[in-house]
């Protein structure tokens, strides 16, 4: 399923710069105009100079002298002012432009359908930010390579008045000096998507270690975690030092080129005014000039380095933009409160798992192997796309791949049993969308109440980032309330209390069918009980549904059942 804005084909990078700039045309417009006219007063104040000398040498009045100085203060005023508001606008407009990027490749990667990218969730989380930031620098980047233009053909024209070598030495200069870095910005284009695409590596690494830091550390696996990182980091830092070490040799060969422009119109100006052929105010004139066009022209010569960054940037962006959807749901929806359908689906662990649960029954499922119990919560929770597996999963009598993916979770929610814990408060946890109406009694269901009672902020007590000040019980216990508080139609909980104890599990099992009476449950577990809280129990062993019963029918006429579930 994709959002109404979003690319259904390959979108390369130079279409999300045109996107960019034709979004920003009346911002880029107004600060190509100020940033302009900001070049232009720059430019005009060398010009204004060699006049004023030329004129007060000539006339030497007192009064030119002051208009002169006043001329050059309006002069000073408009160069100021224009900068301000035209980096003010081409700054804001930068800004929004990176928002918009950012916001986007978040929806690809919040769709209810997964896009097929061949990224990590850290490299996608690279591109989402410093990617959008780098891409949208070319709303900037076109102003101010326009503006440095103008610059550049001012001094051209300025010069060429007093001198038409002059003026054919900085035009030919400028070609010149654009033309080598022209090809050494190619260079910096592929060194710069090697460094992203590494340092994208480097963050999905160290993403990944962290997701499972607490894993790591009980089984001695950090050490070995932390080195290959940073055999990661390495090659990230590796390829960064040659992108700095070619970015060096740019900047140094257009400083130096810049310089010897700068020198060869102030020697020539010096052996014309030796000539005679100009005089002292065109020589201040040419001499300022030669100064001034140092700073367009070093801004002129670095703009295409900066917008082989953005392409790379955008090229990296249309990696996940323009990625397809690993299926293409249908666009039914499910009549509410239904039964829930699985037959003869084979996937994985699963074998040709057959079984119905009726609208309104509470049924557990004793999955024999955990794989066999991850890939069916898989299947149900719509991770798994229909032409995915064989066989066929109905919810109210229809096909999964006759629905729309949201509107299958909106009647059905499958809750992992590693379900995340985000940093905020223990209600933004329970309720993030801040619309639940059974709140408390979620929280009483699944025994959270000793954690809400035990701080004085209740539900708005702080809990950080993966729930790090929570323990493993609470975490747990704060995910089943998270899937209680939704109050959907059907709902599936995979292993909801493998780290409470037992009383507590004995507590949560009975508030589970409590609250949840008459309205279709499912739990993947080998809970004893969870299963004996259960209008029906279902055996997964092999792939395969091998027998159902009550929990305790099941105890009393199968011994494999019995040693599996009891502790």
């Amino acid at each position: 399923m994709t959002t109404p804005d979003a690319p259904t084909s390959r979108r390369p990078g130079s279409d999300i710069l045109r996107t960019a700039i034709r979004r920003n045309v009346g911002a880029m417009a107004w600060g190509t105009l100020l940033m302009g006219l900001y070049q232009a007063g720059e430019t005009a104040f060398p010009i204004a100079l060699g006049l004023i000398v030329e004129h007060t040498m000539r006339e030497r009045s007192l009064p030119a002298l002051v208009l002169s100085v006043a001329a050059l203060a309006v002069l000073i005023t408009v160069v100021s002012l224009s900068w301000r508001f035209g980096m003010r606008i081409l700054q804001k407009a930068n800004t929004t432009e990176a928002h918009r990027w950012r916001v986007r490749v978040a929806a690809c990667g919040l769709q209810p359908v997964a896009r097929d990218v061949d990224l990590k969730s850290g490299e996608v989380l690279t591109v989402a930010t410093e990617d959008a930031d780098q891409t949208a620098d070319i709303v900037e980047v076109v102003p101010m390579l326009i503006s440095s233009l103008v610059a550049v053909l001012i001094a051209a024209v300025a010069l060429s008045v007093a001198s038409i070598r002059l003026g054919l030495l900085v035009v030919v200069g400028t070609v010149a000096i654009l033309s080598v870095l022209s090809v050494m910005s190619r260079r910096i284009g592929s060194s710069t998507r090697e460094q992203q695409a590494r340092v994208a590596r480097a963050g999905a690494k160290v993403a990944d270690l962290i997701t499972g830091l607490r894993p790591l550390h009980g089984f001695g696996g950090n050490h070995a975690a932390f080195r290959s990182y940073r055999k990661v980091s390495a090659e990230a830092r590796q390829q960064a030092i040659t992108v700095a070490r070619v970015n060096g040799t740019y900047a140094g060969t257009a400083l130096g080129l810049n310089a010897v422009l700068a020198a060869s119109v102030t020697l020539m100006a010096g052996w014309l005014t030796y000539e005679g052929r100009i005089g002292i105010g065109e020589l201040v004139m040419a001499v300022g000039l030669a100064q001034f066009i140092m700073e367009p022209l070093k801004l002129f010569s670095d703009m295409p380095k900066y917008v082989m960054t953005a392409r790379a940037s955008a090229e990296r962006m249309a990696l996940v933009l323009s990625a397809p959807p690993v299926a293409a749901p249908g666009t039914g929806r499910p009549a509410p409160g239904g039964d829930l359908d699985v037959d003869c689906v084979r996937y994985g662990a699963l074998q040709g798992v057959k079984f119905q649960v009726p609208a309104g029954e509470f049924t557990a499922i004793a999955a024999y192997q955990p794989r066999a119990a991850a890939d069916l919560a898989s299947i149900l929770a719509v991770h798994v796309p229909p032409d995915g597996y064989e066989g066929v999963v109905r919810l109210s009598g229809q096909e999964f791949a006759e629905l729309s993916v949201e509107a299958v979770r909106e009647q059905l929610l499958v809750n992992p049993y590693d379900g995340e814990i985000f940093g905020g408060t223990l209600r933004s946890n329970i309720d993030p969308s801040g619309t639940s109406r059974t709140v408390p009694e979620a929280v009483e269901a699944s025994m959270l109440t000793d954690v809400v009672a035990l701080h004085r902020q209740g539900l708005d007590y702080e809990v950080r980032d993966r729930g790090s000040n929570l323990s493993g019980g609470q975490r747990q216990r704060l995910s089943l309330a998270r899937a209680l508080a939704a109050d959907s139609g059907v709902l599936v909980l995979h292993d909801p209390t493998t780290a409470v104890d037992a009383v507590t599990e004995q507590l949560v099992a009975r508030n589970i069918a409590a609250l949840r009476r008459g309205r279709t449950t499912v739990v993947i577990t080998s809970s004893p009980a969870l299963l004996d809280a259960a209008d029906r129990v279902l055996v997964l062993d092999g792939g395969v549904v091998t027998a159902e019963g009550t929990h305790r029918e099941l105890l009393a006429g199968d011994e494999g059942y019995r040693l599996a579930v009891t502790r």
